[in-house]
């Protein structure tokens, strides 16, 4: 046990690992290995494998593409109606799968409320594979957005505000401190959504449908198969298991704990660094001392702090009774 953690949190932290393991070992010992190669090999196991990691990435890029800018809003914004706007994006989070595929349906359905303009235009996207990809979307959007958000603000605004102070545009700053700052956080927020798209069944049925090869994806043919062949469903169920832990410990091997602790740890006196070593802006961070700051700290033996510019605890400082260096 770790020191300063309480002897009966293990009891039910077991009981807790226990409820999640034990049944995923269940699964795998119950699953026909010696026809497991035949049982996933049939030709609409294919199709619904691949049409799962396609519609999954294809939805992981729309995450991307509007749940970072959301995030930001979210995290940066100071509107009244804010928290009402979270909650409405989050809920998805806690909505029955099969409601957000209803919703989408009275939406983009041909009678939906945008569907029936996009019918007069040609675009049919209700029992397509476009609508797999929004239905993934819709329920895997605001894993992206809570992950990004909580990265944000646990960042703070410190370095974008002083890389406005020194001249930079928004722009600029977005590009070489905030997204920098949420590298780590952005492969985390994005493998939880490629995983919830990639398991996504309620809502994807109801707008999609199943059709083999189209709108059919892997949960839907585990579904299927559960009834025709269970033994084939459950050699399924491993599969989609697999991949999921293969893609979750492949990504969060790569990220880091703590985003922006690479700006807060930087060594560098008067400098903000990323992880690659890129400076963030030129110059001393306190904006008043600049070079200063700088050769007055180096010629009194004192380190400068990124933050505050003051001198750093630890350093070498000028003794003043003996008059040589002595390092405390």
């Amino acid at each position: 046990m770790s020191a300063g953690l309480p002897r009966w949190l293990l009891a039910p932290a077991v009981v807790g690992f226990a409820f999640v393991v034990l049944p995923l070992a269940a699964l795998a010992a119950g699953v026909e290995w010696g026809r497991f190669v035949e049982l996933i090999g049939t030709e609409a196991s294919r199709d619904a494998l691949w049409l799962s990691v396609r519609t999954a990435t294809a939805s992981t890029v729309l995450c991307l593409v509007f749940g970072v800018p959301m995030a930001a809003v979210l995290a940066r914004a100071r509107w009244r109606g804010l928290p009402v706007l979270r909650a409405l994006v989050l809920l998805p989070l806690v909505l029955p799968p099969v409601v957000g595929g209803i919703a989408l349906l009275y939406t983009f359905g041909r009678r939906g409320l945008l569907g029936e303009h996009l019918e007069a235009a040609g675009i049919s996207i209700a029992f397509s594979t476009t609508a797999v990809v929004l239905a993934q979307t819709f329920v895997a959007l605001p894993f992206l957005v809570l992950t990004l958000e909580g990265a944000l603000r646990t960042a703070g605004s410190r370095y974008e505000q002083i890389a406005a102070t020194l001249g930079a545009r928004p722009s600029k700053v977005w590009w070489q401190i905030t997204l920098p700052l949420l590298r780590p956080a952005l492969i985390s927020g994005a493998v939880l959504a490629f995983a919830r798209a990639l398991g996504e069944f309620g809502a994807t049925l109801t707008f999609a449908g199943s059709l083999q090869g189209r709108t059919r994806t892997l949960p839907l043919e585990i579904y299927l198969q559960r009834e025709a062949d269970p033994d084939a469903a459950v050699a399924l169920s491993v599969v989609l298991i697999i991949v999921a832990v293969l893609i979750v410990l492949l990504a969060y091997r790569r990220t880091s704990p703590i985003p922006g602790t690479q700006l807060r740890s930087s060594g560098r006196p008067g400098s903000l660094t990323n992880r690659s070593g890129r400076g963030a802006a030129h110059g001393s961070p306190a904006g008043s001392k600049g070079a200063a700051g700088q050769s007055e700290a180096a010629g009194t033996g004192s380190a400068m702090t990124p933050d505050t510019g003051a001198p750093g605890h630890g350093a070498g400082r000028q003794d003043p009774d003996s008059g040589g260096e002595a390092a405390r």
